[in-house]
Formats: structure tokens, C-alpha cells, sequence
């Protein structure tokens, strides 16, 4: 069996000034409450379920970027409140490092500097930050546990309001769905929630009493927001969940994982208003919807897409200039002519977006981080001890989360294809806490005592003979003895 090379965290870094390093995982998991957690999980709450936007007065005193300022200035003041692991060490910051210099390149040569500027310095540069805040912030499993909770928050507000705030229209399709969501549309609702659902998932694995509680109605009103958005993306990312749920998940029993999958899907046909699945079922005919016939459809904006990323193979159109191509460069303009309005749309589709805003290097980059989030936990899974699926909280929380993650990946995998999310908090969120999973297993091997590897599976006696290899390499370390004894 391989092992996974740790090094040892020093009880300073792992659990701060006042916990020594042997408390971090012995008892029971509980949010960390130091400054620096506080403010990054309020601003994760803020970022994700976009809160403060439903009240005018917060939203005025820039909450999210006050909290950048004071999590930054504090991080500054008390470095010892941050992991000593070079993240970028570690495979899915690297990713997220590049991406940030290819979008660099990418307004240099790319079709509009000024606009792919305003974008990396108004939004994307925000994100990549967070990102950075997030993986840094975590030293081991209780930080790890913290910003899980802290997006699994951010769903539960979003689903109280999506089911009691948001109002829901009939816009021209089958079915009757969410509208009026602030930042967020219905498609882009799904990808949120998608992610958040394994998340809750994989904190049921470890809480009781209240906390349990609270996580099962937040299951619920994912299920039931993913009903009222009416997203055909989302519903094909909901069933690819709950597939990847029964099969990737280990330490939770087949029948308690069916009965999950099964209650969820209950709530969603509960809670799914009229038209719903009327508008499901136009996914079995998709040649009669309007987004393959039309020319601003899904299929001929890929088309034009994947026509701007050969045209523009090294560096693309630029970040976020997918939306000016279609107004400047795009084959539809000698359409136009002969009237008719022109719309300026946006890629729906992230890996089309990543392909065709920063060329193909952008989008293998981009590629690889959603991909190598769904295998490389599975991976690290294989190297923890079997022993930790029955273990301490702090053990079943990091074995667990070798199996949760890659659902909440695929949670974002297969939604993010009908929506413009490669530029968005979520994915660069996960790519932090996955950054965060292999620090927290190495401090956990390193308070368990293993000696920096996971303890190697026993040999398995078999009854035969040892081969010759083994047999010469024996006898020549007797010959070598025999010959420093004679000596």
C-alpha cells in the first residue's frame, strides 16, 4: 500500500496559542472561534448565500470587502494563526495560481484589455483572494470543520429564502420557477446548492442531538429549492449526485445511503411546482427546444465558442470578453444585418467560458482542477487508515470528506455545463478546502503518532516460497556476514 508523507505541525501553528497540538483532534469537533475564523466564515456566509444583498442598509457598508480588510490585517498582525504549509505546494492552489496568470495574459492578448482589467480587478481578483484567505486559514481538522459549516449556513439561508422570500413567475416555458434571486438566477441557484448538499452530507456523518437536526432541514430545503429553481442543469446534477453518493461513499451503509437518496428525491417531486416535470421531461427531445435552434441557443453559442478558442488558441478572447465577441467578432453579425436584435451572450457553459475566454491552456488548467477534485481525495482515501471510518470525530470528519468532496465536485462538475460559473466563488472555494483536506490529514497523522506515513497494510501470508530475488538477496547478506565475522 502507498503511503502519504506528512510532515509534523507544531502544536503553535495547529491550534494556536492557547490549545496544544494534542487537543486539535482528540475531542469533539467545534467551530474555531479566533478572529480570523470568525471573519472568514461570515464572509463565507456573505459570499456564497449573498445575504447582505436582501438588506439594503447592510449592503451599503460593503460587508464582504470589510471583512477581506480585517481578516488580511489580522493574518498580518498574528501570523501564527495561519497554516505554516506552503499552499502552493499543494496541487490545487497551484491550478488556482495559474489560472490567475493565464487570465493575465489573457487580457494582454485577448480583445479588450480595459474590459478583461475591470474584470480581474473588480471581481476575479476578489475571488482568487478568498480563495488564498481560505486555504491559509486552515492548520487542521477544526478549521476544516469550521468553513464546512460555514458554506453549509450559506445553503440554509439561501434555501429559506428561496422557499419563503423569493417569488416565483411563469416566464415563457413549462414551468412556474424562482425569479428576482439578487445576484444569482435559478440555473446558477442549482450549482450553489449542488455543492452544498454533500457538505451537509458529510456533517451528518459526524454531528448528533440539535446540529443533526438542523443539517436534516437543510437537506430538505435544498431539495426543495432545487424544485422551485425549474433548472433541467440542475436536476441532471442532482441525479449525478445521488449516483455518485451510492457508489463513491465508504464508512455509511448501502441501505442508509439508498434511504438519503431516495428521501431527498421525495422532497424534490413534493416541493416541484406546476410545470416542473413537464420541463424535465423536454430533456429526452432537446433537438425541439429553442436552444438548439435558435442562434442564440446553447448549441450555436458552443459553436461560436469553440470557433473563438481556435481562433484565439494560446491566450482566448480574454476573461469575461465572451460576451463582447458576440457583439463584435461573432459570425452572427452578418446575420444582423437583415435586423433583428443583437444580444451580447454570455457563454453558458464553464468549460466553453474557461476554453474560449482564456484559450486552451486555460481550459486544461481549468479542467484539471474540477477533474483532479473528484479523483485525487479518492486517491488520498486509499492511504488513510481503515481504522479512522469508525475513529475519533476528527478522523471520521477527514475520511469522510475523501468521499464527500469529490460528490460535492461532481456536484459542481456537471451543472457548471449549462451556466457561466468558471470565474465564481464556488469551484475556487473547493479547490481552498481541498488544499485544506491535505493539510488537515497531515497534522492528523502527525498528532497520531504515525511517523509522518500511514501505517502500511500487513502482509497477507500466502504459503509459497520466497522468489529467487529474495532468495539471492538472503543469501548474499550471509555471505557478507560470514565474510566480516572470518575477517
Amino acid at each position: 500500500m502507498s503511503a502519504v508523507r506528512v510532515r509534523a505541525v507544531s502544536p503553535s501553528v495547529a491550534a494556536g496559542p492557547a490549545s496544544p497540538l494534542t487537543a486539535v483532534g482528540s475531542g469533539p469537533l467545534a467551530l474555531v472561534r479566533d478572529p480570523l475564523r470568525l471573519a472568514m466564515f461570515v464572509l463565507t456566509v456573505i459570499t456564497i448565500s449573498r445575504v447582505h444583498q436582501h438588506y439594503p442598509v447592510l449592503e451599503k457598508f460593503r460587508p464582504a470587502m470589510l471583512l477581506v480588510v480585517a481578516a488580511v490585517g489580522y493574518a498580518y498582525l498574528h501570523p501564527r494563526y495561519l497554516t505554516r504549509k506552503n499552499v502552493f505546494q499543494l496541487w490545487p492552489m497551484r491550478l488556482v495560481a495559474t489560472l490567475a496568470i493565464l487570465a493575465c495574459c489573457s487580457a494582454a492578448f485577448g480583445i479588450s484589455l480595459g474590459g478583461s482589467a475591470l474584470f480581474i480587478l473588480g471581481s476575479y481578483a476578489k475571488t482568487l483572494t478568498y480563495a488564498l484567505l481560505i486555504a491559509v486559514s486552515i492548520r487542521h481538522v477544526k478549521d476544516l470543520y469550521t468553513f464546512v459549516w460555514a458554506y453549509v449556513v450559506s445553503c440554509s439561508i439561501l434555501s429559506f429564502f428561496s422557499l419563503f422570500v423569493f417569488g416565483i413567475s411563469k416566464s415563457g416555458s413549462y414551468v412556474t420557477r424562482l425569479s428576482n434571486l439578487y445576484t444569482y438566477d435559478s440555473n446558477d441557484l442549482g450549482v450553489v446548492m449542488l455543492v452544498g448538499l454533500p457538505l451537509t452530507l458529510l456533517l451528518l456523518t459526524v454531528e448528533r442531538g440539535t446540529k443533526r437536526w438542523f443539517l436534516l432541514a437543510t437537506l430538505a430545503g435544498i431539495a426543495a429549492t432545487m424544485a422551485r429553481s425549474g433548472s433541467r442543469g440542475g436536476f441532471v446534477g442532482f441525479v449525478a449526485v445521488g449516483v455518485a453518493a451510492l457508489i463513491l461513499v465508504q464508512g455509511v451503509s448501502a441501505a442508509k445511503r439508498l434511504m438519503v437518496v431516495l428521501a431527498t428525491f421525495i422532497v424534490l417531486a413534493i416541493g416541484a411546482p406546476p410545470g416542473y416535470w413537464a420541463q424535465m421531461g423536454t430533456i429526452l427531445s432537446p433537438k425541439k427546444d429553442y436552444n438548439y435552434t435558435d442562434v442564440d441557443g446553447r448549441k450555436a453559442v458552443m459553436e461560436r465558442g469553440l470557433g473563438y478558442m481556435m481562433q484565439y488558441p494560446a491566450f482566448g478572447l480574454g476573461i469575461d470578453n465572451f460576451a463582447r465577441a458576440e457583439c463584435t467578432i461573432s459570425p452572427k453579425l452578418a446575420f444582423h444585418r437583415f435586423g433583428g436584435p443583437l444580444r451580447c451572450t454570455p457563454p453558458h457553459n464553464s468549460y466553453l467560458q474557461a476554453g474560449a475566454e482564456l484559450g486552451i491552456p486555460g481550459l486544461l488548467v481549468w479542467v484539471s482542477l474540477v477533474v483532479g477534485g473528484i479523483f485525487a481525495p479518492l486517491r488520498l482515501r486509499r492511504r488513510l487508515p481503515k481504522s479512522w471510518r469508525r475513529g475519533t470525530p476528527s478522523e471520521r470528519l477527514l475520511y469522510s470528506a475523501t468521499s464527500f468532496f469529490p460528490i460535492a465536485m461532481v456536484g459542481f462538475a456537471v451543472p457548471s455545463f449549462f451556466v457561466s460559473f468558471a470565474w465564481m466563488d464556488t469551484i475556487y472555494f473547493m479547490a481552498a478546502m481541498l488544499t485544506g483536506l491535505y493539510v488537515a490529514t497531515q497534522a492528523q497523522f502527525a498528532e497520531s503518532g504515525l511517523g509522518g506515513r500511514a501505517q502500511p497494510a500487513q502482509p497477507v501470508p500466502t504459503g509459497r516460497l520466497p522468489g529467487w530475488r529474495v532468495r539471492q538477496s538472503a543469501w548474499r547478506s550471509r555471505v557478507d556476514a560470514d565474510g566480516a565475522l572470518a575477517g
